[in-house]
């Protein structure tokens, strides 16, 4: 005859498994969606992702041509024209220089066709060209 307390044992361990067993059934699906969910996404990441660099790059060679042609399709240079210009003022190539915000051999590679103007020095000789001499004179006064 078997003992009360060794049955009452194996009873309430069988119990204990089954009860056990229920609960960590429903952990491991819970745990098998959020995978299946991380796991969708992660492929939804790396697809945006591998858009995201296709379009950036569709943006770089779409807006690098506009930006260059912007300034140089509004105002043009010439170094002849900017040598007029100089001269309509009366102003020497250091004067200019000053009004400019540039150096004098800049002035002088400018108008010998050596180099060209970035974009912002060429919005400056712009301005230049909407000056007097009197406006000028006031300007380098200062």
């Amino acid at each position: 005859m078997p003992n009360i307390g060794s049955i009452l044992k194996s009873e309430i361990s069988r119990v204990s498994r089954k009860e056990v067993r229920g609960e960590t059934q429903a952990l491991k699906k819970s745990v098998s969606q959020y995978r299946g969910q991380i796991a969708d996404l992660k492929r939804r990441l790396q697809a945006l992702e591998q858009q995201v660099k296709r379009l950036g790059k569709v943006t770089t060679r779409i807006a690098a041509p506009k930006e260059m042609a912007e300034p140089a399709g509004n105002l043009r240079f010439s170094a002849k024209g900017l040598a007029a210009q100089r001269k309509r003022l009366g102003l020497s190539a250091a004067a200019v220089a000053k009004l400019l915000g540039v150096s004098a051999l800049s002035v002088y590679k400018w108008e010998s066709g050596k180099t060209r103007p970035r974009a912002k020095q060429i919005e400056a000789i712009a301005t230049l060209r909407g000056m007097g001499r009197r406006e000028a004179a006031k300007r380098l006064g200062e």
